[in-house]
């Protein structure tokens, strides 16, 4: 006889585990289907975000942060390094014990909530039955009244540049290196390609950037995107737009990599290669013909406001489905369609999804940006300060980007929160709080913040969206 469970859930990621646990502590008998196995053969959860992803890249990028400022930074500050040394094995040692200290997390938070943890492959049958096929190939089906499908993403391959992770790396491969490349290419100027060429570049290797789109970050708002691309450039990444990979050949341990731009056709040799042009939905074997449930013409489960497939008590949340693939977006469906399972009215603000970029520094936004806006016909007003005029900035010797508020022109209302500098993914989520709340940029401007903050920052443009910053002087409104 199968087993019966109130919920199943198919991944173990940070949409699935946090859906498991929640439908758990909301009473529902709940399991969890993973089957994802770390270097060591066993059962690894928390998905591409724990074990290749969020956490571990951002391991590498605080290592490579630390060596830069040591080599670059200290002097300022008085403080003289002699001897300085990156030792990559042991930066990578520190990352993956980091990983298995989360992933393990996981499975003491499944026990403590009574989450059934069941190790294999998920697939959906007809019925809301789940066949789960184990390492050993044993198989067994279990019976859900409902269903959650958190079965994520992974990198997406293109024919020119044929992954071997040797020396053509995806971005898992690029976070094994055991030693600083002298040159790295890395194809995709996106979060992943970005943060990753970062992270070498710091620690010397010579960094260029493959980007078929002519435009920079064109998803962030046009003046950060700018300014990013100004300091991101200066820190040494060398990044080409409008260059389309056309092929590459791997001969003696190095890759050389053909594209096109504006110019013509160009080679370029490196030691290693990154191709990090995306992510796609893992739907592989993972619905059954008769299952019922349809994909949408990108390959992405459909799904409603809601989250719920067209098979009724089966869901679909994170990066399997529409929308941005975060981390942060995958667990609050993964709670938000729990307590709709369980009968609450749960919802979820897909309008204010913050996204970053976790390079140095950091780039962050909430909203929509200025040429949505503009495109959109909607009369704004806008509010900058730059980190170079922030009292603790400059105490931190960290006084490069700017905090910009846009503000609808008649309500006032907070429309989008955009910052690059220092901590610019902490000041979103104050920006991203106020918007959920319907704030208008002159709340912003009368609440008290403490000084000497960074925060400071997001009050002064507030208050520069209608002319009453304070320590820069105001503009006219536009």
């Amino acid at each position: 006889m199968s087993q019966k469970f109130d919920v199943v859930v198919i991944g173990a990621g940070p949409g699935g585990y946090v859906a498991a646990i929640k439908a758990a502590q909301l009473g529902l008998k709940t399991a969890c289907i993973e089957k994802y196995q770390d270097k060591d053969g066993k059962l690894a959860l928390g998905g591409t975000c724990l074990n290749v992803g969020c956490i571990p890249s951002k391991a590498l990028l605080d290592s490579s942060w630390k060596y830069h400022e040591a080599e670059e930074g200290f002097k300022v500050h008085g403080i003289e390094v002699k001897g300085l040394a990156m030792d990559v094995p042991a930066m990578i040692a520190r990352k993956a014990g980091i990983v298995k200290n989360l992933t393990g997390g996981i499975a003491a938070l499944f026990k403590a909530n009574g989450v059934t943890q069941l190790e294999g492959h998920g697939k959906l049958l007809a019925n809301k039955q789940v066949e789960v096929t184990g390492i050993d190939g044993t198989v067994q089906v279990v019976e859900a009244a409902h269903v959650i499908i958190a079965s994520g993403s992974k990198p997406i391959d293109i024919p020119p540049a044929p992954v071997d992770q040797d020396v053509i790396v995806d971005s898992t491969g690029a976070l094994e290196f055991q030693a600083v490349p002298k040159k790295l290419g890395v194809i995709g100027a996106g979060v992943i390609g970005l943060e990753l060429g970062s992270v070498w570049a710091r620690l010397g290797a010579e960094v260029t950037v493959i980007e078929a789109q002519d435009k920079f970050l064109p998803t962030a708002d046009e003046q950060i995107a700018k300014e990013a691309l100004k300091t991101l450039t200066k820190q040494g990444l060398n990044i080409r737009l409008g260059a389309r990979v056309t092929g590459s050949e791997v001969k003696k341990k190095q890759v050389t990599v053909s594209f096109t731009d504006a110019t013509g056709e160009q080679k370029l040799t490196f030691d290693k290669l990154i191709v990090a042009v995306g992510r796609r939905p893992v739907t592989q074997d993972l619905l059954a013909a008769d299952s019922g449930v349809n994909l949408d013409e990108r390959g992405f489960i459909y799904v409603d406001d809601h989250c719920a497939t067209s098979v009724p008590g089966v869901y679909a949340i994170g990066d399997v489905v529409r929308g941005p693939m975060l981390a942060h977006k995958a667990s609050e469906e993964g709670i938000m369609v729990a307590e709709r399972i369980a009968g609450h009215k749960a919802q979820m603000n897909y309008d204010l999804i913050p996204g970053v970029i976790y390079t140095h520094p950091e780039i962050a936004w909430v909203g929509k940006n200025e040429q949505q806006l503009k495109a959109e016909g909607v009369e704004i007003n806008v509010g900058t300060f730059p980190f170079a005029a922030s009292g603790r900035a400059m105490a931190a010797n960290d006084t490069g980007g700017l905090v910009k508020v846009i503000a609808d022109a008649k309500t006032d209302r907070v429309l989008g929160v955009h910052v690059i500098g220092p901590s610019a993914a902490e000041l979103v989520q104050q920006g991203a709080i106020a918007m959920e709340f319907g704030s208008s940029a002159e709340d912003l401007g009368l609440m008290v913040f403490s000084h000497p903050t960074l925060s400071e920052a997001l009050h002064e443009a507030a208050l520069a969206v209608n002319g009453h910053a304070i320590h820069i002087a105001n503009r006219k409104k536009r």
